[in-house]
């Protein structure tokens, strides 16, 4: 269930980024949204793993 809600949350945060760079165009903006997506992919590939204990 949580990785669920994390993913979509994920969603949701590159949707609202998605709707940021086309509506302004960019690059510098566009690689700052890349690579906020590429961290939070990260985050949440490695957070979201099998659980410890």
């Amino acid at each position: 269930m949580n990785r669920l809600t994390a993913l979509i949350a994920f969603a949701v945060f590159a949707g609202f980024l998605a709707i940021l760079a086309f509506s302004v165009p960019s690059i510098d903006l566009v690689l700052v949204i890349v690579l906020t997506l590429g961290l939070a992919a990260w985050d949440f590939l490695t957070s979201n793993g099998k659980p410890k204990g």
